[in-house]
Order: structure tokens, then sequence, then C-alpha cells
């Protein structure tokens, strides 16, 4: 009885081992497909590729419009209120703006692909931000938005605020 146990237990072991193995895999492709879109993006747009820079190996890219003022210092905790713009990567559909509300939020509570771009400016600057999928919504849709799952989004955002 214990050898059934014993066994039972390894291939319910190994089987959820190919599960993550599965998603690692799934990531990774997903990750080289979102990359390959933003450098297919940034390649054929006319003075883009001398504009933007990419943030560490993150591939979250960022075109500083204006740079702002001031000496800012961005924590998690550090509260920035904002006027922005999102669509899908080379599309013309905007699926989320900020309009006339201007909001605040807690960097902590933003995108991962905010929390990188938004500390390349300082208060009253301007931002352009290309995210891939994994430091956006990743395989999450957002139909609230028309935002389909592994999305690459670009961002315009405007900082109008900071507060530490």
């Amino acid at each position: 009885m214990n050898r059934l146990l014993l066994i039972l237990w390894c291939v319910v072991g190994l089987c959820s081992c190919k599960k993550g193995y599965d998603e690692v895999a799934n990531y990774r492709a997903q990750a080289a497909k979102d990359d390959q879109i933003i450098a297919d993006y940034i390649a054929a747009t006319p003075g883009l590729a001398d504009e933007a820079k990419r943030i560490d190996t993150t591939g979250v890219y960022y075109v500083v419009i204006a740079p702002g003022s001031g000496n800012d210092l961005f924590t998690n905790s550090t509260r920035v209120t904002v006027d922005y713009t999102g669509k899908i990567l080379g599309a013309d559909t905007v699926f989320t703006q900020s309009n006339n509300f201007h909001p605040t939020f807690a960097l902590s509570e933003v995108i991962k692909g905010w929390q990188l771009g938004i500390p390349k400016i300082k208060k009253g600057g301007t931002v352009r931000l290309l995210i891939p999928s994994r430091y956006a919504y990743g395989p999450f849709d957002q139909p609230s938005i028309g935002l389909p799952a592994n999305s690459v989004v670009d961002f315009n955002i405007q900082l109008l605020d900071v507060t530490n």
C-alpha cells in the first residue's frame, strides 16, 4: 500500500512539473513575440529608432517628449498625478485615457511599465512608453476597456504632479 501511494505521489508530482514548464515556455514565447512587435514597430516608425531607449533588459522602451523639471525622487509610495492616453501598439484605437480627469496614483498601484517609465521624467514632463504585455496587463484581457490579452501597449503620459 505504501509503495502504491509513493508511486501515485511521484506521478502527480511529475505531472505538475510539466504544467509548470509549459507556463514558463508560454511566458518566454509571449515575451519574444512582444519584443519582436516592439522592435518591428520602432524600425518601421521614422525617427523612433533614434529616440526610443530601452529600460535595462525589460523590453520597455521610452521616449522623453518633454523632460519636466525638479529633483523628484520616485519610490513605490510616490503619488503621481497624470494625464494619459493608452493605445494598443500600432493601432489608432484608444483603449484608455484620462480625458479631463487627472487621476492620482501611488506608483506601486500602476502597471509595471509605468513604474519603470514614469521616473524617466520630472514634474511637468511627458513620456511615451512602449510596453510589452508582461509589464502591462499580461495574459489577462480587459473587456471593460476593450483590451485583448497579451496586448503590447503604447502610452503617452504627462506627469502633472509628484508627491513624496
